[in-house]
């Protein structure tokens, strides 16, 4: 489940190393006007006082720049609504996740910046804010003019340490938002733990096809059809891109047309989505556009990123709304170019079609309530199946382990199809759950229907509204796909039959031949 979130609430799993927990390094002291404050007054005991941090009440707002030159803080441009309190409370479930999960997360630090912010809002601001109150009233009284100068005087001091208090909390917030950003989400309970290799099978469908003749792998055939040219592409782009020429063309607009076709009959809305959005909008839909090893193309001058798949864009969509429960759930099915560095990748199983820079990609996507999104997971890998089935595959569905997980994913399934030429499964698609770890970060809630029996009718009598869960699959990643085809439906005489769910979208095209020399 993800985590619930009052306090901006946000369902979050984190994976740190142990020995990161208690760095104190990484942490450091407080501001000096705020330490100086911190030390000025003690105030006596009281009950707490309400906590209304405006710094972490919006999901998406810009703050002021901090006025503290001896420390540097990143101010991040919006802000998750993320449930301190839970993250304090579920402490040692949140570290196991966290440790899990392999994630850079600091839960220490996130946990120690909380207090903090507690102990300036509830005793220091407050407490100025009171004594400043009582300076107040005393003006209205009659006064001799040294008392209402000393009163003055007072208030202004007063002021301008609320002020600087208030300052020193804006930059603390900013702190807090920034370190619990890196907290990935919680895990499924049967999420097996471990690493990429540590995966459940959930299905084998089929068995590998037993050819009577040497095969050939994709980037073979490719070349002896005449269906896709590297070497042209590594000298126009770089390497890792491709073109795809002649029947290859059809196949893709094929793939295409064909899956979408087979998703809006499931109900599900087309789009064509931007392929280049603000990096807010990644971030939000928790990938790092600037981090390390980063998958994603940013664009130098401006605030954009070119996108990796479409479930940025639409997730974007319904950003910062409050949807009407009875238009739950929405289905959206999205075509769009995606681009990735793929940083680090090499060797021989990521050669030709495999791993590229570029590529066209159908995407589903759904919004739905809290309590549905677990059966609409089995539902997205339930379609991939039936669409992988459908055009003869040999695969097989995993359920990935926690090591494998990126930070939205609550569960995630992929699909591994048997590519012959290469002599090895590689991974076609992938199903994930995030529960409410995006749309918290996207601000897209929903109103529950009134359950009261009153008759009468009012704003104040609505229910509060609650975060959508979001989900994403693959339904086609169309180089991977056509890989499949050439590779398991290769011929003795170097041709490729075309399944018969594609030929309707390839003009009845039914074998694809060498070319008469």
């Amino acid at each position: 489940m993800g985590l619930q979130c009052c306090f901006g609430g946000l369902k979050l799993a984190s994976s740190i190393p142990p020995s990161s927990y208690y760095s104190s390094s990484i942490l450091t002291p407080l501001p000096k006007t705020l330490a100086l404050l911190l030390h000025r007054r003690r105030p006596s005991p009281r009950p707490p006082l309400p906590l209304t941090v405006r710094a972490l009440s919006s999901p998406a707002i810009r703050t002021a720049p901090s006025t503290f030159p001896d420390e540097k803080v990143v101010k991040p441009q919006w802000k998750a609504s993320i449930d301190f309190k839970w993250i304090r409370d579920n402490k040692e479930a949140m570290a196991a996740n966290i440790e899990n999960r392999n994630s850079s997360a600091n839960l220490e630090l996130v946990l120690e910046l909380y207090e903090k912010v507690l102990t300036v809002q509830k005793q220091e601001v407050e407490q100025l804010r009171a004594e400043r109150n009582v300076v107040a009233n005393k003006m209205k009284g009659k006064l001799e003019p040294t008392e209402r100068q000393k009163l003055i005087e007072e208030g202004k001091n007063l002021k301008e340490g609320l002020i600087s208090l208030e300052e020193d909390l804006l930059k603390l917030t900013d702190k807090l938002q920034q370190e619990a950003q890196r907290i990935p989400n919680m895990s499924h309970p049967d999420v097996p733990v471990g690493g990429e290799d540590c995966f459940v099978l959930r299905k084998m469908v089929g068995s590998p096809r037993v050819f009577g003749f040497p095969i050939k792998d994709h980037l073979q055939l490719g070349k002896d059809l005449d269906l896709i040219d590297f070497d042209t592409a590594a000298e126009v782009s770089g390497s890792k891109f491709y073109y795809l020429k002649n029947a290859a063309v059809l196949l893709e607009m094929a793939l295409v047309n064909w899956t979408i076709s087979q998703l809006m009959r499931r109900g599900f809305t087309p789009l064509t989505t931007p392929e280049i959005v603000r990096s807010s909008i990644v971030e939000k839909c928790g990938f790092q556009p600037r981090g390390e090893n980063t998958q994603v193309y940013s664009i130098a001058g401006s605030d954009q990123c070119l996108i990796g798949t479409a479930e940025i864009p639409v997730g974007g969509i319904h950003m910062d709304s409050i949807l009407a429960e009875t238009s739950l759930p929405l289905k959206y099915v999205a075509l769009s170019h995606c681009f990735r560095t793929e940083a680090g990748a090499a060797g021989t199983a990521t050669r030709g079609l495999y791993r590229v820079h570029q590529f066209t990609k159908v995407e589903m996507f759904i919004l739905c309530r809290p309590e549905e999104s677990e059966s609409y997971h089995e539902e997205l890998i339930g379609i991939e199946e039936d669409l992988f089935l459908s055009l003869g595959f040999h695969f097989k569905t995993l359920d990935m382990a926690s090591g494998d997980l990126g930070a939205p994913a609550y569960r995630k399934f992929d699909v591994e199809a048997w590519m012959p030429g290469l002599g090895r499964f590689g991974e076609i698609s992938s199903a994930s759950n995030c529960t409410d770890y995006q749309s918290r970060r996207l601000g897209i809630r929903y109103r529950p229907e009134a359950m009261s029996t009153n008759p009468k009718k009012g704003k104040g009598n609505l229910p509060p509204p609650e975060f959508v869960h979001t989900l994403n699959a693959t339904a086609c990643a169309v180089p991977r796909m056509i890989v499949c085809l050439l590779e398991n439906y290769q011929e003795e005489d170097g041709s490729v039959v075309i399944p018969e769910p594609l030929r309707p979208f390839m003009g009845g095209l039914e074998v694809i031949r060498p070319k008469s020399r």
